[in-house]
């Protein structure tokens, strides 16, 4: 199995988180509950294996409030999206947050599995958010996972 290294991002990444965004997202930017990130901007993590990229988590922080926005793995089974979630998770308490939150689409089933897994909680529901979305990111797709049609944003989180 391989090993990996998780480590902060740092201005020099941001070439290669828009990449990663446009690559695996289609667009730079990232919609939730109606906010636009620009996530080559924002703090995070960084996987790596050897000397190759695997995971991207970025979050925003405001208040006592930290948002993952994007959380990307391309290899799974190894423990990096864990790794990341608890070196995120850290940092939140290390600045004062009470609360670790993240928004994802109605049709991310695989997440929602892997979030409640590790203790965040269904939080929200808000339907037809992406109706709005599109209007701020006309890109996203009418429909995602397994054809499922993309309406609603679900809020998970996990107090800390």
């Amino acid at each position: 199995m391989a090993s990996f290294k998780i480590r902060l991002i740092t201005p020099n990444d941001a070439e290669k988180i828009v990449m990663l965004m446009k690559q695996h997202w289609g667009s730079t930017r990232v919609v939730s509950r109606g906010r636009v990130h620009c996530p080559e901007k924002l703090p995070g993590f960084v996987a790596r294996v050897d000397h190759k990229s695997v995971g991207l988590l970025t979050c925003n922080i405001n208040d006592k409030d930290c948002e993952i926005v994007t959380f990307d793995s391309a290899s799974e089974g190894l423990g990096i999206g864990s790794a990341s979630l608890e070196a995120v998770r850290k940092v939140a308490i290390s600045t004062g947050c009470k609360r670790l939150w993240w928004i994802t689409t109605n049709d991310n089933t695989h997440a929602l599995r892997f979030y409640q897994k590790r203790g965040f909680r269904l939080a929200a529901l808000y339907p037809n958010q992406l109706e709005k979305s599109r209007l701020l990111k006309p890109e996203i797709p009418l429909a995602g996972v397994d054809g499922i049609p993309l309406r609603d944003e679900i809020e998970l989180e996990t107090t800390l």
